[in-house]
């Protein structure tokens, strides 16, 4: 699917770009499977602000464990994936 991985970033920071300036409300468990493919995209599966309550912790949790045998390579395709699934989004 992608020739380099230049164009795989590309779609992928503009698939963050639509998500983090989309304005309609995103069911939890798909701002999960984003939450969770952004953090391994990024090789980062430390835990959450100190602040969250338990609950909202222990589904980040869980929702990264269930991504952890992905590379950042495959977190970030399945990510733009996603996107263009959920919202009809599409790279221009």
């Amino acid at each position: 699917m992608y020739i380099t991985d230049v164009d795989l970033n590309r779609d992928f920071n503009s698939a963050v770009h639509y998500i983090n300036s989309y304005q309609e409300p995103i069911q939890p468990d798909i701002l999960l499977r984003l939450y969770a493919y952004y953090r391994m995209a990024h090789q980062n599966t430390s835990h959450s602000k100190k602040s969250e309550e338990p609950i909202i912790k222990a589904f980040k949790f869980n929702a990264i464990l269930q991504v952890l045998h992905l590379d950042s390579i495959e977190a970030k395709k399945n990510y733009v994936e996603l996107v263009r699934e959920e919202f009809d989004f599409n790279m221009s």
